[in-house]
């Protein structure tokens, strides 16, 4: 054979020493004959034996503690449950609808641009649509001056759209203030 390196050749006397071992392990004692193997083999086996056992009883417990944790659960945790069951009606909300408006939009060029638009006022109650109706009036006229200074380029894409919805949100409250309007809903809107 050829020259072996140092690591292989120390594994290889450790596998040697290792398989010596179990052919004396697996040789039985003679009737009257007590050796050091034997007594070796019954420790090892005892050892092996508890291990087993506290692993088997381990999980015994986790097993007990687990259905016992569900068992509490399912049947004393549904005592809220029953309440929790119930439905939860989502709260009533109004809508007011503003009448169309078309405005011109501000431009550079003497190309003239138009905007219109349909909106709805989304308010928590019934007294609140009765309270916008006689501030109506202001409620449009800060929209269409808001809107008089709006460009072209601002109403692109839905980044332009929410920035709209959200500054005419803030306008009408102020308009209608203490009645609070909870959202804008676009109905319509048209750039031409």
């Amino acid at each position: 054979m050829g020259v072996v390196p140092g690591f292989l050749r120390d594994k290889i006397k450790k596998a040697k020493k290792t398989m010596a071992n179990e052919a004396l392990a697996d040789e039985e004692p003679v009737d009257g004959e007590t050796g050091e193997n034997a007594e070796g083999e019954e420790g090892q086996e005892g050892k092996k034996g508890k291990l087993k056992l506290m692993i088997i009883a381990g999980g015994a417990l986790v097993l007990v503690l687990g259905l016992a944790a569900g068992a509490y659960f399912m049947f004393f945790g549904g005592a809220e449950s029953d309440d929790a069951a119930q439905v939860v009606m989502p709260p009533q909300t109004f809508f007011y609808e503003l009448p169309e408006m078309t405005v011109n939009l501000s431009t550079v060029e003497n190309n003239e641009q138009f905007l219109k638009l349909t909106v709805a006022l989304e308010v928590a109650s019934e007294e609140m649509v009765a309270a916008i109706e006689p501030r109506v009036a202001r409620v449009i006229d800060a929209f269409q001056v808001y809107l008089r200074e709006l460009r072209r380029s601002d109403l692109e894409g839905s980044a332009g759209i929410y920035r709209l919805k959200e500054e005419l949100r803030r306008r009408v409250n102020l308009a209608l203030y203490p009645v609070e309007v909870q959202s804008i809903l676009f109905k319509e809107i048209l750039v031409q």
